[in-house]
């Protein structure tokens, strides 16, 4: 167990991580940053060409990624390879507890992100990147006048067969049941969309490809019957799950398990913030992660001057 006092304690190294901690380093806090992979950057080294992120069209998010932990790393701030087992709020001192380690800091920030929940089909993982999406807002102008699939039937799977049926030649929404869960308003614009077809009663059974997604096998689940439908690109929209698990117990969440937190990044618990992927909001993109970071630091600072 370290005897150090930290100002602060960064947990994850995604963008809202990572830019926490360049801006914890600017303001000269003592901090200790924390993430349990290897390669940074979260859920955008997983993806293959990020188009939309301010200044940089074009690269690839093991590249963005790889960019900004160099940026904080130059600062002299890297995360130490340690999983978080657990944070309790000792009043003044936080404990963090990993496999090997104690430390201590005043203030805490949750930037553990959230995970596409998959699907868990044959050729999804292989084909992530290369026709298989979790980003219609990411990916959507990859598949320019092609046909794809989108996996859903809530509000966000609604919205990305709108967003892509602008721009692609086709879009079936496959769903499991014979009706949406999205709201009605989001339904009437989906059936006025001439190039949308809904496959009703169906499941994905596998992505087919090899170098690129070229059809998704689908399956009746009333009649078993199967069948394939050739598409140049599988959206996937069926939730994302918060890494949040572990805090149900510090900070008052909503009832998907997101930290409830503004933009301020502040929870329920005074000395504990959250940004990124991990919190309330109602844009999950790398921008929005960034601007987290920075907001979470600069309440962080804020903390410290009252306390």
């Amino acid at each position: 167990m370290e005897n150090n006092i930290y100002d602060l304690a960064i947990l994850g190294a995604g963008p809202a991580g990572i830019c926490a901690a360049i801006y914890a380093t600017r303001a000269k806090l003592n901090t200790i940053w924390l993430d349990r992979k290897f390669v940074q950057g979260g859920q955008i080294v997983d993806t293959y060409e990020v188009d939309n992120y301010p200044g940089l069209p074009g690269i690839t998010g093991l590249d963005l990624g790889e960019a900004m932990a160099g940026h904080a790393e130059k600062l002299g701030l890297k995360p130490k390879r340690e999983p978080v087992l657990s944070v309790t709020d000792e009043g003044e001192i936080k404990v963090i507890r990993t496999k090997k380690n104690e430390y201590h800091a005043r203030t805490v920030i949750i930037a553990c992100g959230a995970t596409h929940r998959h699907l868990g089909i044959p050729g999804e993982e292989e084909l992530g990147g290369m026709g298989v999406s979790y980003c219609a807002t990411c990916d959507a102008a990859f598949f320019q006048e092609g046909t794809v699939a989108v996996v859903g039937g809530g509000n966000v799977a609604v919205e990305d067969a709108i967003l892509l049926s602008r721009t692609c030649k086709k879009v079936y929404l496959v769903h499991r049941r014979d009706e949406l869960r999205a709201e009605k308003i989001l339904q009437d614009s989906l059936f006025a969309c001439h190039n949308v077809e809904l496959v009703w009663d169906n499941v994905p059974v596998s992505v087919e490809g090899e170098d690129k997604v070229t059809a998704l096998k689908v399956r009746n689940v009333k009649t078993d019957e199967e069948k394939e439908i050739s598409v140049d690109g599988v959206f996937i929209a069926v939730g994302i799950v918060p890494g949040s698990g572990k805090f149900k117990d510090l900070v008052k969440m909503d009832e998907s398990g997101y930290i409830i937190a503004g933009e301020d990044g502040v929870t329920s618990t005074p000395g504990i913030f959250a940004a990124g992927d991990i919190r309330t909001k109602n844009l999950r993109q790398v921008v929005t992660a960034v601007a987290d970071g920075a907001n979470a630091v600069a309440s962080v600072q804020r903390y410290l001057m009252e306390y």
